[in-house]
């Protein structure tokens, strides 16, 4: 195990510069017939935060100040691991052309899907800042916690879609079940609603148990200048590292047997 990885490290080094270009050409591809171009990682995340304030807001009645940064803060995180896992999902059948013509080690594909929907991502946390100096929420010291919370769903991510990437080149019909599937998980991860009255609940296993919202909470304790949850923080650290280490062993099994199936 500890010699693969020395290889996978070493392989990742090696063509590092070809990650680099293929996120370019990710980024560059998802706006490239766009007039605002990649403004729209500020807009859209602004406009989707006023809609779901003014329509969860009004329907749960939390007309909280505070509450258009709770929605933000959990809708980014959310659609970040939306829309990486299933470009993760796509990102072999994709790039099938390319496999089938020159050697490049095939999980550079996954990898790039997820590095430019982060940098996407990170881009717009701008708007989360600005959102939290206008609503009154201002950085502490627990800060610390959110970047915590970026690293995991980083990790997280990249785990899932390496076992996505795998199972959708062998079975097409997962990326219609993954569709459903981040529905369900939406859902579940109190990104519009505040969870106290779920965890009372008996249905409170249903946030527990959810890795995403683990994370989403700790990066929110991070905004709002509270203790994160250590329950929450060591879930999320081994799902992580597990579904990352699943990934990397299903992809590696499997990848030769690719090139059949695309």
């Amino acid at each position: 195990m500890v010699n693969d990885m020395k290889k996978y490290i070493d392989n990742f080094l090696q063509y590092r510069f070809l990650l680099s270009e293929l996120v370019k050409k990710g980024i560059k591809l998802k706006y490239r017939r766009s007039y605002l171009g990649i403004i729209w990682s500020l807009l859209e995340p602004l406009l989707t935060m006023i809609v779901l304030t003014i329509v969860f807001g009004t329907l749960f009645g939390n007309h909280t100040k505070e509450f258009p940064v709770y929605v933000l803060t959990g809708r980014l995180l959310y659609s970040f691991y939306s829309t990486a896992t299933k470009a993760s999902l796509r990102s072999i059948r994709i790039n099938s052309a390319m496999i089938k013509k020159v050697y490049v080690p095939k999980y550079l594909y996954t990898l790039s899907s997820v590095l430019q929907n982060y940098i996407i991502f990170l881009i717009s946390l701008v708007v989360l800042v600005g959102v939290s100096i206008v609503q009154g929420v201002y950085p502490t010291l627990y800060l610390w916690q959110s970047l915590v919370a970026l690293i995991l769903i980083l990790i997280m991510t990249y785990g899932c879609g390496m076992i996505l990437a795998t199972v959708g080149v062998f079975f097409r019909d997962m990326e219609y079940i993954w569709s459903v599937g981040l529905m369900l998980i939406m859902y579940t991860c109190a990104i519009f609603y505040y969870p106290e009255r779920l965890l009372k609940s008996g249905w409170d296993w249903i946030l527990k148990y959810n890795p995403l919202y683990c994370v989403i909470d700790i990066f929110r304790c991070g905004v709002f200048g509270k203790a994160m949850n250590m329950g929450y923080f060591l879930y999320a650290v081994v799902f992580s590292a597990g579904v990352l280490v699943v990934g990397l062993i299903c992809f590696k099994k499997k990848q030769d047997d690719f090139i059949l199936y695309i």
